[in-house]
């Protein structure tokens, strides 16, 4: 009788010493991660930068079904503009989804609750931005879709609607627009009349106005965690600086282009506040500000092992930044010392460390004003 009580406080112990030692071990590593991903679903909304296939059946000079893009990724080419992994590709990692979001072009059924991408090349705030590479769907035309899928995961919740809404509540919304409303409408004058129509101050409000009220509609949608993006650094990129001259001054980039996107990120971050106090009831919004991440990441290159932040690792001319990379053009051997993959996009490796800004960083630079882990985790108030 001895003996067996002897045994069951010797296995106490030993699984009390186990017990002691994994917690031990776990506040020396930092906060356990939960197994499974942080929110349910990720829908993701936006321009090339983040599109993942969906211009690949279309008409369009904005597409990237061909190689050497995706010579990275592991299911090769999918129609990503960059080299290997996006933004968002590093965002469902980092939430811990096991596949990457699917395209809306190629995804049915009950895949749909897992989460979309419905981003496309060339798109813009504005219908026509875009317009001069062929057919694209514009944000108007990527949150319709949604609207289509929203009503499909109607049928399969019932109808309950209620249900419907505290389970999009809980998921997470990613929207990078506003790029191309630049690139491919105000700086090309010879196509598009909105820099002769409009002054910058004034352009900016106009696209942050129909920004405002598509983010309006997303939220009318279910959306409640959503994050939006600044424009990043327009005038450093390698398309631009194969056009630049800096005429002596000494700088790299082309600060006017970068001045005038400057002006919408700053009302960007001012209807995020508007949102966040009251304008979205029961919402949070996130500012992952990719425009000061990016200029971080290039001004202390070496420190993330690039060595090329001026040229794209394919293209054509100047800064391999006058055409975009062509089917089948070899690219760089490194792509790990290159910032941008191509004459718009960056690589894989900046395209990661970005989403680790935005997802972990305390900084309020990065993202504002806390950052898409905090975002994931926290608790809001549907009471309306």
């Amino acid at each position: 009788m001895e003996s067996s009580n002897s045994s069951s406080v010797a296995v106490l112990v030993v699984a009390l010493a186990l017990l002691f030692l994994s917690t031990k071990v776990c506040s020396q590593g930092g906060p356990q991660v939960p197994q499974g991903p942080l929110v349910p679903c990720f829908y993701v909304f936006g321009d090339s930068l983040v599109d993942n296939g969906n211009n690949n059946g279309i008409l369009t000079l904005a597409r990237a079904n061909y190689m050497p893009y995706g010579i990275d990724f592991p299911q090769g080419v999918t129609g990503r503009f960059t080299n290997g992994r996006t933004i968002v590709d590093g965002l469902a990692q980092l939430l811990g989804f096991p596949l990457f979001v699917p395209p809306y072009s190629s995804t049915r059924g009950r895949a749909l609750l897992r989460g979309v991408n419905y981003a496309s090349g060339a798109s813009g705030i504005r219908d026509e931005t875009g317009n001069n590479l062929g057919d694209h769907l514009s944000m108007n035309q990527q949150l319709e879709n949604y609207a289509s899928t929203v009503q499909q995961m109607r049928r399969m919740f019932r109808r309950n609607d209620t249900e419907l809404e505290n389970y999009l509540s809980k998921c997470i919304f990613y929207v990078g627009m506003g790029s191309n409303d630049y690139l491919n409408n105000y700086f090309m004058p010879d196509m598009y009349s909105t820099s002769s129509d409009y002054n910058p101050k004034t352009y900016a409000a106009l696209l942050l106005q129909d920004y405002s009220r598509q983010l309006t509609e997303l939220y009318q949608l279910g959306a409640r965690r959503i994050i939006v993006t600044a424009v990043g650094q327009i005038g450093c990129i390698p398309y631009q600086l194969a056009r630049y001259n800096d005429n002596g001054n000494g700088s790299r980039c082309n600060e006017g282009i970068n001045m005038i996107v400057s002006l919408f990120n700053t009302g960007l971050v001012k209807l995020v506040d508007r949102f966040n106090k009251g304008g979205l009831p029961g919402s949070k919004l996130v500012y992952a500000n990719l425009y000061e991440s990016a200029k971080e990441l290039v001004t202390n290159a070496p420190n993330y092992g690039f060595e090329v932040v001026d040229k794209g690792c394919c293209g054509v001319g100047r800064n391999n930044g006058q055409i975009t990379c062509l089917p089948l053009q070899p690219p760089c051997d490194d792509r790990r010392k290159y910032v941008f993959w191509d004459a718009f996009h960056p690589t894989e490796v900046a395209n990661i460390i970005l989403a680790k800004k935005a997802f972990s960083s305390k900084s309020r630079t990065d993202a504002y004003p806390i950052n898409i882990q905090q975002l994931a985790l926290l608790e809001l108030n549907q009471n309306k």
